[in-house]
């Protein structure tokens, strides 16, 4: 892929989480989703949206308003729409608890993720970090 004039432009996961009305799993969970989109397993417009939203060119947004992109979203969204409503309630329960149990193992991993992230400079100490500092 070649650099554009946007290519300092970064993604900011600050629209997933305000989407994802302030839950980290379920951001992280639409970014993932962005990915695999991006990776072209959802077709070229598709894959191309992904690519613009990920690259930071344009908010998810603004993307789902092109026309292009819609149009793809709503094609892709039909035979889900059709299998949802063909399912029992049952079944529409135990997907739904299935998509429960998937943000909250994406939660425990985000929970992971920062359990550990204090733990990383233990074991390196600067020069500056102010510990075992003495005037005498």
């Amino acid at each position: 892929m070649t650099e554009s004039r946007d290519s300092g432009r970064q993604f900011d996961d600050s629209e997933l989480l305000e989407m994802s009305q302030g839950d980290p799993a379920q951001a992280r969970l639409l970014r993932k989703s962005l990915e695999t989109l991006a990776a072209g397993h959802g077709g070229d417009a598709l894959k191309e949206m992904a690519q613009e939203v990920l690259s930071g060119r344009v908010g998810l947004r603004d993307a789902v308003n092109v026309s292009a992109y819609a149009d793809q979203l709503i094609e892709r969204a039909a035979p889900m729409a059709e299998k949802w409503a063909s399912l029992t309630e049952a079944q529409r329960e135990e997907l739904a608890a299935e998509g429960r149990r998937a943000i909250a193992a994406e939660q425990e991993r985000i929970d992971e993720e920062r359990r550990a992230a204090p733990g990383e400079g233990d074991s390196h100490k600067s020069r500056h970090d102010g510990r075992g500092w003495s005037l005498y």
